[in-house]
This record gives C-alpha cells, sequence and structure tokens, in this order.
C-alpha cells in the first residue's frame, strides 16, 4: 500500500542573512504540515518572517547573500538540495505562489497573455494554441468577462481586482499541488476579497489543492483558514485548529494580536425627553 504523504512538510528550516555582523538569523526552527485540500494560515506583524518562509520554501531567496537549512518535503519528495533547473521544473507547475501586489506582479510593457501563455509552454507540451486555448478557460474559471479580449490587454488597462483574479488563474492552469498565497487580498476592496477567498476555497475543494495562507487581515484567516502559525521574530509561537486558536489562544503574542483587532462599538441613540 501507498504510503500517503502530507501535500507539504517542513522542518527544521532556518534562514540566515549576510550582515556586517556575519550571519543574521531571519528565521529560526520553522515546522508546520498541509494536508491536502486543507488550508494553513501565517499570521504575525511585519517583519516577522512570514514572506522570507515562503521564499526559503521556494527557493527564492538570492543564496549569495542567504543560507538555509531544513527540510521542505512536497508531497513525500525532498526539495531542499535539489539543482536549480530541477527547482525550475517544480517552482509553478506543484508549488506555485500568489503575490501580494498584482500591479507590480506582470510586465507592464508586455500583455499579460505572454505571461500566462509562457508559464503554460514552460511547464507542458502544449502548443501555443492549445495553451491559448488553456488560458481562457482558466480565466473563464475566475469569472473574468470576455477572457479571450483581457489577455491582449496591458496590466495598466485591468483594475487590481482582476489582476489578482488573472494571478489566480495562471497559478491554478497548472494544477499545482501546493499553493503559496501571500497576501492575495492586499490593496482590494471589500467586494473583490470576497471575490478572491471564493476563488481559492472553490478551487482548493474542486481540486484538493493545499493553501498556506498569508495574511494581516484576521477576518480573512478565518474565513478560509482550517488552521493557523502565528509567527514571531521569526518563529512560530503557536498553532492551532483556527476556532481553537480565535476562541482560547494561549500565547500572549497571540492573545495580543488578536486585542489589537478593531471592535466596531455601537453607541445606543440619545434622545430628548
Amino acid at each position: 500500500m501507498e504510503k500517503a504523504y502530507k501535500a507539504l512538510e517542513v522542518s527544521g528550516l532556518h534562514v540566515h542573512v549576510k550582515s556586517k555582523q556575519g550571519m543574521t538569523p531571519l528565521v529560526r526552527n520553522i515546522h508546520f504540515e498541509i494536508e491536502r485540500g486543507s488550508v494553513l494560515g501565517l499570521v504575525g506583524e511585519s517583519g516577522c518572517g512570514k514572506s522570507v518562509t515562503c521564499n526559503a520554501l521556494l527557493r527564492l531567496l538570492d543564496p549569495r547573500q542567504t543560507s538555509v537549512e531544513g527540510s521542505v518535503k512536497l508531497n513525500g519528495r525532498e526539495l531542499s538540495g535539489l539543482h536549480e533547473e530541477e527547482m525550475r521544473q517544480i517552482r509553478g507547475k506543484e508549488i506555485a505562489m500568489i503575490m501580494q501586489n498584482p500591479m507590480s506582479a506582470f510586465t507592464p510593457v508586455y500583455p499579460i497573455g505572454d505571461a500566462f501563455i509562457e508559464t503554460i509552454r514552460t511547464h507542458t507540451r502544449l502548443t501555443k494554441k492549445q495553451a491559448l486555448e488553456l488560458a481562457v478557460s482558466s480565466m473563464e474559471a475566475v469569472n473574468l468577462p470576455d477572457p479571450a479580449s483581457l489577455l491582449n490587454k496591458y496590466p495598466f488597462q485591468l483594475s487590481g481586482g482582476m489582476l489578482q483574479r488573472v494571478m489566480i488563474a495562471i497559478c491554478m492552469s497548472l494544477r499545482p499541488a501546493v499553493v503559496i498565497a501571500d497576501e492575495p487580498t492586499t490593496a482590494l476592496d471589500v467586494v473583490n476579497q470576497l471575490g478572491v477567498l471564493k476563488e481559492l476555497d472553490r478551487l482548493r475543494v474542486e481540486h484538493g489543492m493545499a493553501i498556506l495562507l498569508i495574511s494581516h487581515d484576521l477576518g480573512v484567516i478565518s474565513e478560509l483558514a482550517d488552521e493557523v502559525a502565528v509567527m514571531q521574530h521569526g518563529e512560530i509561537v503557536e498553532r492551532a485548529d483556527v476556532f481553537q486558536l480565535f476562541d482560547h489562544p494561549k500565547h500572549p503574542y497571540t492573545q495580543k494580536l488578536l486585542h489589537a483587532r478593531p471592535k466596531l462599538i455601537r453607541n445606543e441613540p440619545k434622545y430628548n425627553r
């Protein structure tokens, strides 16, 4: 019987960066795993190491400036130590990333269709025509209007919400096993935030993808995540089921983080008698 592997297993992850004082730690002793079809939320204040952790998982950090140690397994396959060419074949196809700023994620001098079709053809043997058909169907799946026309438009001609959906469509077109969503709703209005969250949840349910969701918005985390890991100063200080963490946080930093959420205070109307 074939062993059932977790979609993503991270253990003993350490990241150091070169500085005048020597090698300075950015991330220390990170451990977590994500089951297929589940969502792990990663929260913490700015600068705590969330994005550094994700870039380390994808091997996107400059090896001349940083040192990465630890184990990263994708469906049981060890990624640490792979040659860059092997990693390039995995990155985007088996483990993909949705970046936090859609306005700067696309090259402004090329139509968005160029990036879409290039990504598909890099990881498949599809012809340009087949890649175009897949791009159109992927954009239709995220409810983008007239996708064939949108592929010929430049990034500045689309709204932030539309660009975010294009990014999700590119990511999902190759059906990766794991998706890292780094602040996917940043700078979007409430309506577009809801739309993006619904698309992520739909793709998770329909295709069994595991999602590592990074967000400052605790409302987004509570809506989508199954489990939550809390980072502080480059370390995970608490990890729990989403309901348990929000209702009964144990670590003082988690309690502080939850208490920092803005609360709506309802004032009763006063009547003059």
